[in-house]
């Protein structure tokens, strides 16, 4: 894309799940994933846009699921957060490899691994053009990744909170079971919290509305999805005020 393009979002903050790294079932880890999303942030860096990042670990291993089988609550969300730094660590080497200065910020203290959250070093990485990898969720048992986006996109003042998952946006139902599912291109906060859409849990979405933080939920599996949400093209599902 031409540099002078114009964007329409500075600062974003992209919200990754973990299954985007995995195979055809979202398990396992898949090195062409990474190196696919690694392209994607490059194209977005040349526009000019600063770029933090939050990943799921789904594809390693989910939390709440084996919370399910018995397990602590509180040791299997443990488990689940630091699944995300093992793709956070992955990711990072793959931008590195691409010549894009990233930095992994954990939530769960890592020495000689991960970087504390520090604020006016998060700031001053996105102002240097760096990429910033937010992982361990917010370090805390019982909150979701999306929640940990939502508050991290808060804190650093991006313009938008982009959710990539694997369908097209919001619909009326689960598309992949419900093949008649209508996709809905816009939503306020509050539609999605009355209709109980499932899209984010409500701790994100309420933080959100508080904050009046945009969110676009679109496919990543979609090239140019991501660019063409930076340049404020029409995609996904927008929701906001």
């Amino acid at each position: 894309m031409p540099k002078n393009t114009k964007i329409k979002y500075k600062r974003i903050l992209l919200k990754m799940s973990g299954e985007g790294f995995g195979g055809e079932n979202g398990k396992g880890i898949e090195t062409e994933k990474f190196v696919t999303f690694a392209k994607t942030i490059k194209n977005i860096l040349s526009l000019g846009v600063e770029v933090a990042l939050v990943v799921g670990g789904g594809n390693v291993l989910r939390g709440a699921k084996l919370g399910r089988t018995g397990k602590s609550r509180v040791v299997a969300d443990q488990v689940g957060m630091i699944a995300t730094i093992v793709n956070a660590l992955l990711l990072q080497d793959t931008l590195e490899e691409h010549n894009i200065k990233a930095h992994v910020i954990s939530a769960i203290d890592i020495k000689n691994i991960t970087e504390p959250f520090v604020l006016r070093n998060c700031l001053r990485y996105l102002e240097e053009k760096n990429i910033i990898i937010f992982a361990g969720g917010t370090g805390n048992p019982y909150f979701t990744t999306d929640t940990a986006a939502a508050l991290r996109a808060i804190e650093i003042n991006a313009n938008v909170m982009l959710k990539a998952t694997r369908v097209d946006g919001v619909f009326t139902d689960d598309p992949i079971k419900n093949p008649s599912a209508k996709l809905l291109n816009k939503l306020t906060y509050t539609d999605v919290l009355n209709q109980q859409l499932g899209v984010m849990d409500m701790t994100a979405i309420s933080l959100s509305m508080e904050n009046k933080l945009p969110i676009i939920v679109l496919n990543m599996n979609k090239k140019g999805n991501i660019e063409k949400a930076v340049l404020g093209k029409s995609v996904g599902t927008f929701i906001g005020n």
